[in-house]
């Protein structure tokens, strides 16, 4: 038996709707401006006849559950939401056709893609990884998973609150690159596993929050999410 200096990181996992068993964790994907009115927003529309979609990841430890009460994080004054439909890989794929993407489907989730904005549009505007802006501690939120085996949602609404106030409208519908098409593509990349999460994207009206804040969120037909903005450490 190997033995290690340190206890090694524990496996992250997620609750499974109507199951005992747990979601083991395995990589954290998120597609980035993959709706049209958030890529405006953001200041860098997207033409899907020239562009292809793009990818940043997270570090697993980054992820807590969904009714969770997280620390406003350091070296932010700008602290933003980005609610999400969180795609469940369940089964090994590589250079999966999007006429086939259904066959690695496991579940949906509702999650929400939180962000150092302010940190994130520096590294951008420099050329720069987004690692400090975007792979933040405890700020990779998700519901439970809920096992839709083969189902290719194409849509549903995904609303936001934030303190009871609807922040983000929108519907899994207005997707630039589809669920078919986002594991067609990410496929190409990497060898998809079971345990991976792929965040799709979130739509316009993404904002701040301050400690003291509670954000609700939903994916109609899939789930809700929850967090509570806590004060700074």
């Amino acid at each position: 038996m190997s033995q290690y200096l340190f206890p090694p990181p524990a496996i992250q996992s997620l609750p499974i709707r109507g199951k005992a068993e747990r979601f083991a964790i395995n990589r954290l994907f998120f597609v980035g401006r993959n709706y049209h009115a958030h890529a405006v927003e953001m200041g860098k529309p997207v033409d899907k006849t020239v562009e292809r979609p793009f990818y940043f990841t997270k570090a697993p430890q980054t992820l807590v559950q969904s009714g969770a009460t997280v620390a406003y994080p350091p070296e932010t004054a700008n602290y933003h939401y980005e609610m999400e439909l969180v795609l469940a890989v369940g089964k090994a794929g590589f250079r999966v056709s999007a006429e086939n993407a259904h066959e690695i489907i496991y579940g949906y989730a509702a999650g929400l893609d939180m962000t150092r904005r302010d940190l994130q549009l520096v590294a951008r505007d420099k050329g720069r990884p987004w690692d400090l802006g975007k792979d933040i501690e405890d700020g990779s939120v998700c519901s439970e998973i809920v096992p839709m085996e083969g189902v290719v949602i194409g849509q549903g609404a995904v609303k936001l609150e934030v303190n009871g106030e609807t922040r983000q409208s929108s519907n899994v519908d207005k997707l630039i690159w589809d669920i078919r098409e986002i594991i067609a593509d990410l496929s190409l990349f990497y060898h998809l596993q079971p345990g991976d999460l792929i965040y799709t994207g979130t739509p316009e009206g993404v904002g701040p929050v301050v400690a003291g804040d509670k954000i609700t969120g939903r994916v109609e037909g899939v789930a809700e999410v929850s967090l509570a903005i806590g004060n700074a450490e």
